[in-house]
């Protein structure tokens, strides 16, 4: 009797581990293994890492000549793109750190400012390849064979403070074209600026549709997706 008791409790204990095992790798595969960093929490404690959008508390530092700001700048490394999409788990977030682009700051004419980017979409990683490959090479999501690159142009940027100081955020808005699988959307990103450190950082969110760029839901028998996702860009420009 001692004896089945035994078997009957081992069989138990692998029964649940195997559980503990299957549930653990399942949330891996579907769950977020990335966080979101905005640029505009660099050297500030108290800064949010949820990025645009957020009132981003810094010091009031020196003030910033319009000849420090004004001209061309272009995008530097420590750049990333983060798109967002939230399941009925939680979000999950993919990170994009091959991002080029430049922007053309003049503060005292808005009209004239202007802004690009490129992101390379075979670079994009959720910390699952599995996951990256499905979203990847799938016709009725991103095909990066064939679609390689998302591009943002600038239309207009909204007016800016002429006055500037060091460390603190200045909000902007930038509206332009977003470009997915050679499909044009008109985006509005609410973004915050700050100049720090010689560099120019820019943290800013839209929200869009798979539908907006021809791509399906992501829904899975398992969990559901929104059909809303969102693409954040926090950047670090240098002068050029």
């Amino acid at each position: 009797m001692m004896k089945k008791k035994v078997i009957w409790l081992a069989a138990v204990i692998v029964v649940v581990a195997a559980g503990i095992v299957a549930y653990t790798s399942f949330n891996r595969f579907v769950g977020n293994n990335v966080e979101i960093e905005s640029v505009m929490a660099q050297g500030n404690e108290d800064a949010t890492t949820e990025g645009a959008g957020q009132d981003t508390a810094a010091a009031t530092g020196a003030a910033v000549s319009s000849d420090e700001l004004n001209g061309a700048w272009s995008v530097a490394s420590g750049s990333k793109v983060y798109w967002s999409v939230t399941t009925s788990q939680e979000t999950v977030n993919f990170v994009d750190e091959a991002v080029t682009g430049s922007w053309n700051v003049d503060l005292n004419d808005a009209a004239s400012m202007t802004g690009e980017g490129v992101v390379d979409l075979t670079a994009l990683d959720s910390g699952n390849s599995m996951r990256d490959s499905h979203v990847k090479e799938r016709e009725d999501l991103l095909t990066v064979t064939k679609y390689p690159e998302a591009t943002f142009k600038t239309k207009s940027i909204s007016s800016v403070p002429t006055e500037w100081n060091e460390g603190t955020a200045v909000p902007v808005t930038i509206t332009g074209t977003l470009t997915i699988k050679g499909i044009d959307k008109e985006v509005t990103f609410d973004s915050n600026a700050m100049y720090k450190g010689g560099q120019l950082l820019l943290s800013g969110k839209t929200n869009v549709t798979f539908a907006d760029f021809g791509m399906t839901n992501p829904h899975s028998v398992a969990l559901e997706t929104q059909n809303e996702f969102s693409v954040q860009l926090e950047l670090v420009l240098d002068k050029a």
